[in-house]
């Protein structure tokens, strides 16, 4: 027949290894055993707890431990399609590639937007809204359905250097998506590990905004 004092003295020892397997990194499943020896042996022997519920929650934890691995597995899948998608895009560097973009950054260089028009439209005005509030107006005047293109000119057309917001004003009330087309001229990871492309004309973007590859750049003469 165990004293007082050596219940009390085991009880201390259940609650030392509570403490150790909580604080230390052991797994889930060595603080769930050191949490289930001691429901046994503190439990009441006069009614001591149905094995079912044992069964029950060593159930529970296996289906925990299952989640954990898939979560794991998860977390390692992402990370390697992340460099994957790093490697790719890195060697498109020096590229031209289209981005959807609602901004459009100048640089003194001319620039090259786009969108798409689902109807005839006989009115179009491209509007710029800069930091600072301006806006700039410029009028593209009748533009069937399908593709159209305008090249933003800063010299020409007065804009200083900055970021620019830009939208389709159209008589057939449409409101087109707009693209920028400009050279890919870094790949980075975020501070969330996903892909970031610093692209000539739009800025810093994600992957998933890219909506066109266009290859090397031509050669121009000057």
């Amino acid at each position: 027949m165990q004293t007082p004092s050596s219940t009390s003295g085991q009880g201390a020892g259940v609650d030392t290894g509570i403490a150790h397997a909580a604080g230390s990194a052991a797994s889930v499943s060595n603080l769930f055993t050191t949490l289930l020896v001691a429901q046994i042996r503190n439990q009441n022997p006069l009614e001591p707890t149905d094995p079912s519920e044992f069964v029950g929650q060593l159930a529970q934890l296996s289906q925990m431990e299952a989640l954990q691995k898939l979560t794991d597995q998860g977390a390692a899948s992402t990370s390697i399609l992340s460099s994957l998608q790093l490697l790719s895009l890195g060697a498109q560097v020096g590229s031209q590639i289209t981005v959807r973009s609602d901004t459009v950054t100048l640089a003194g260089e001319p620039v090259r937007i786009g969108f798409t028009l689902d109807n005839l439209s006989a009115q179009n005005t491209l509007v710029l809204t800069g930091s600072d509030g301006s806006t700039q107006r410029i009028e593209l005047g009748t533009l069937s359905s399908g593709a159209a293109h305008y090249t933003i000119d800063p010299a020409k057309l007065g804009l200083a250097s900055g970021t620019y917001r830009m939208e389709i004003v159209a008589d057939n009330k449409e409101t087109p998506p707009l693209d920028v087309t400009g050279t890919l001229a870094s790949v980075r990871l975020s501070s969330s590990g996903m892909p970031l492309l610093s692209v000539t004309g739009a800025g810093q973007v994600q992957p998933g905004l890219i909506t066109g590859f266009n290859g090397q750049p031509s050669p121009t003469s000057h």
